[in-house]
């Protein structure tokens, strides 16, 4: 079972990447689960989601204490709370940020094992969509960084969430992401 942990704040679409991941998944043919965490329920409070991957069916019911991978769709929680808790060796890390692993200090917080993609979901999502909601941008990340789920999974899923126009933009900003990340890990090759 591959498990993904996901922070952000409240009106990032926190909860809306997890659904959109385990939709992707689910039309792969595989068996998904995601579902939300929240603290207190407002705009910019910490949230937290998880989505669960699997060949095969899915009992487990608990939030996911060790994941596969952490996707951080606001760099500043990194700061505030321990984002990398349990993650497991050799996992995977998507932040968004424009900021480098240095200037978040992420070597004090995960080994050289971790495969790491920094990139600027936000902007990307302005570009694209014309606001600020990394969600989908990042799911285009995870896709190039792990391989788990396809990018036309991912942009299939989208296009089911969305209205057309906001489809577009989100799959747009996702390919986007895709691409910037596929560059990453050509560079670390």
């Amino acid at each position: 079972m591959f498990q993904v942990r996901i922070h952000g704040r409240g009106g990032q679409g926190v909860v809306t990447a997890a659904e959109l991941l385990a939709v992707a998944v689910f039309n792969e043919g595989k068996h998904a689960q995601a579902f939300p965490s929240f603290g207190s329920e407002r705009t910019g409070a910490p949230v937290v989601a998880y989505c669960r991957i699997s060949d095969h069916e899915i009992r487990a019911r608990e939030p996911i204490m060790e994941p596969d991978a952490l996707i951080i769709q606001d760099a500043s929680l990194i700061k505030q709370i321990d984002v990398f808790a349990a993650l497991k060796p050799g996992g995977f890390v998507i932040i968004n940020s424009t900021s480098s692993a240095e200037e978040l200090h992420l070597a004090e917080k995960i080994s050289g094992s971790h495969s790491l993609a920094i990139l600027p979901a936000t902007e990307l999502a302005m570009t694209h969509l014309g606001r600020p909601v990394p969600n989908a941008v990042l799911l285009g990340a995870f896709s190039a960084l792990t391989g788990v789920v396809s990018l036309d999974s991912v942009t299939h899923a989208i296009s089911q969430k969305f209205k057309p126009k906001v489809a577009a933009g989100n799959i747009a900003a996702a390919t986007a992401a895709y691409e910037y990340v596929m560059k990453q890990v050509a560079a670390h090759a």
